[in-house]
């Protein structure tokens, strides 16, 4: 049984490794005011950002599906790993070695599934790299050397080779410390007549890593006649790899596709290559599978779907190329981004026009010149003869059915207006009618359920200026939060600048009640702050307050809420202390006034049946009470 690894040392870890250098691996990030970071999210589809981080915090939260949490949380949830998996893979990046409270110092055999898994890939890698360099290897270095790389670019890409042998690198993890059932699930070796042997026998290897840059699977090219094997051999499933969510090359292009706000898709390995080499290095490729929904968020994430925004499809010129160029386009509306195709003279792939033409003619095949759409069309359009009137009709009905699946109507009028003059028909209206009659069938027919990007109707708001957000599933009893109410939005205020800035606020938060607050949710995050030991708590060490704070939550609910409020930007453009004092005052005086209309109306339900102490001392009460807002209303926090 695992160790549980020792509280202070995950406190050091979760102070180490900055948030937002986290969640860069996987998502760009920009400014969002208020010291916060916004980025489309990871965990829901879409298209304008509501994911905000807050480095200062440690926290981040998705206005759109209230996921939120500290770095842990994040990792945790987009990597699909255990706590200790987690905890133990950021500490290796931040060089921290964990203290184990029932294990001593952390052993191998108590490591996590996945990051024994990555760390036998790494140890593959190298042994892959090694090999390379072996006599046996010379026809892998010819190889490559035939496709203009050599051993500068080799080491880059961290090219290796896998001998030929049946167990050469299973016997090499297997003394590693990997047990057999380790090397199954990697996918690194299968099952043999006498126990494991390796899968890559004889070929050229790629290591495919995953966003964050961990070696996750392999890409195999096959280089001897006397391999029955397919050209291309990759790591099969396995709970690390998954090839319709994996992009060779992102690892080393996401900081230049996230900069140039651009991404070059190609068809393989050597042509990334030739592509990086060639100074083209915002160059992925899929890994034995067309690219599709998966990759598309990937990549949306890194471009943030902004205007200028660019993905360009490098795919070959035969049928197969075309049939993938049309698969591309299916998916098109799903970018923000403008998708380009290009092709090369003659239908060489980038490798091969690097090596007959050099790193020029590379970096000028990328440069957009024909939309993926207008390709699209050509193809289909090509297919017919448009001499004839029933070769036109038949290219119009099928051209027509893949114009009506564009989503946004204007976009969809513009290319149905394109398509009329591919086609031949002078009359674009007749054409653009008969697209929208489409869309509206396949609309009927539930074919088309329009892109919500995860998005629904809500009472609740993201930052300010966002758009209404779903709210969590209600854990409160009482109405649901309702901001157009002046007394909601100062209680979330309030809490915002207990949790972002409790100085502003201290001491006088922590004699408020529970009962000060009218909305539920906002009544649940004031007693967890008290819970916590109270705002002042957060002065000294504001991150181990918000970590006390998150604790101290009941349920989830109650915990996306403490991250939504601690991420979000203030209403208010100077956040001092006069503004912190508005905020107290106003939440404190609709608390005094709603005690004095309740004393009111408890005494004329009543009228002549109340005692006459009760009656004086509810009297005095009132006039107390009533002085006491008198001050608030004059003095502001002054008075409380």
């Amino acid at each position: 049984m695992a160790g549980r690894i020792n509280d202070d040392d995950v406190k050091a870890v979760r102070d180490a490794v900055p948030i937002d250098a986290v969640v860069s691996e996987y998502l760009q990030l920009r400014n969002a005011g208020g010291g916060n970071l916004k980025g489309l999210c990871p965990f829901h589809d879409e298209k304008s950002p509501s994911f905000q981080v807050s480095p200062s915090k440690g926290l981040f939260h998705c206005f759109g599906c209230q996921e939120g949490g500290d770095t842990i949380a994040f990792v945790m949830k987009i990597d699909h790993l255990s706590f200790s998996e987690t905890v133990e893979r950021l500490a290796a990046k931040a060089g921290i070695t964990l203290r184990y409270e029932e294990g001593g110092y952390n052993p191998s055999h108590q490591r996590g599934e996945r990051i024994r898994l990555i760390e036998a890939h790494q140890a593959a890698a190298e042994f892959y790299v090694r090999a390379l360099e072996s006599p046996e290897a010379e026809i892998g270095r010819t190889f490559l050397a035939e496709r203009g790389f050599d051993q500068d670019a080799a080491a880059h890409f961290r090219v290796g080779y896998s001998p030929a042998g049946w167990d050469h690198l299973t016997r090499y993890l297997r003394g590693k410390g990997f047990s057999d059932k380790e090397l199954i699930t990697s996918g690194l070796s299968q099952d043999g007549r006498r126990g494991p042997i390796d899968r890559f026998r004889g070929r050229l290897m790629w290591p495919i890593s995953d966003t964050a840059g961990d070696i996750v699977g392999f890409g195999a090219r096959k280089l001897r006649d006397d391999d029955n094997g397919p050209k291309y051999l990759n790591t099969p499933e396995t709970p690390i790899y998954k090839k319709s969510q994996v992009l060779y090359g992102i690892d080393l292009a996401k900081k230049d596709i996230a900069k140039a706000s651009r991404a070059v898709v190609v068809e393989g390995y050597t042509d990334v290559m030739a592509c990086h080499l060639a100074g083209v290095t915002t160059a992925i490729a899929t890994c034995g599978t067309a690219f599709g929904n998966d990759h598309i968020k990937i990549l949306r994430r890194l471009l943030m779907d902004n205007g200028s925004a660019r993905v360009i499809f490098t795919f070959d010129g035969d049928s197969a190329g075309q049939k993938a160029a049309l698969r591309a386009f299916e998916d098109d509306q799903k970018f923000a981004a403008e998708t380009y195709i290009a092709i090369a003279p003659d239908g060489m792939d980038p490798c091969d026009l690097r090596l007959v033409k050099g790193d020029d003619a590379v970096r000028d095949l990328v440069e957009p010149r024909t939309p993926l759409f207008e390709f699209a069309l050509r193809q289909i359009v090509g297919r017919y003869d448009l001499e004839t009137p029933a070769g036109r009709a038949a290219a119009l009905d099928e051209a027509a059915a893949v114009v009506a699946k564009i989503k946004t109507s204007s976009v969809q009028r513009e290319v149905a207006v394109q398509l009329a003059g591919l086609v031949g028909i002078l009359d674009q209206e007749f054409v653009v009618r008969r697209v929208a009659q489409l869309a509206h069938w396949a609309r009927n027919r539930g074919g088309d359920q329009g892109d919500r990007g995860g998005r629904g109707g809500s009472q609740g708001r993201g930052p300010r200026g966002g758009t209404p957000q779903p709210a969590p599933a209600p854990a409160f009893s009482g109405p649901a939060l309702n901001l157009r109410s002046p007394a909601h939005r100062t209680e979330r205020e309030l809490l915002k600048l207990a949790l972002q800035r409790p100085a502003l606020v201290s001491p006088a938060f922590d004699a408020y009640g529970v009962d000060e607050f009218t909305a539920p949710p906002y009544a649940a995050v004031r007693r967890c702050i008290e819970e916590a030991g109270g705002a002042e708590q957060g002065i000294a060490d504001d991150r181990a307050y918000l970590g006390a704070v998150l604790d101290a939550a009941p349920d989830n609910t109650v915990r996306s809420l403490v991250t939504e409020l601690a991420v979000e930007v203030f209403i208010g453009k100077t956040i001092d202390e006069t503004y912190a004092g508005v905020q107290l005052v106003h939440v404190r005086l609709r608390a005094v006034d709603r005690r004095i209309a309740d004393v009111q109306s408890s005494l004329t339900r009543l009228g002549s049946n109340v005692a006459p102490h009760e009656l004086a001392a509810a009297q005095s009460e009132v006039w107390v009470l009533q002085q006491y807002a008198q001050n608030l209303r004059v003095h502001g926090a002054a008075a409380l």
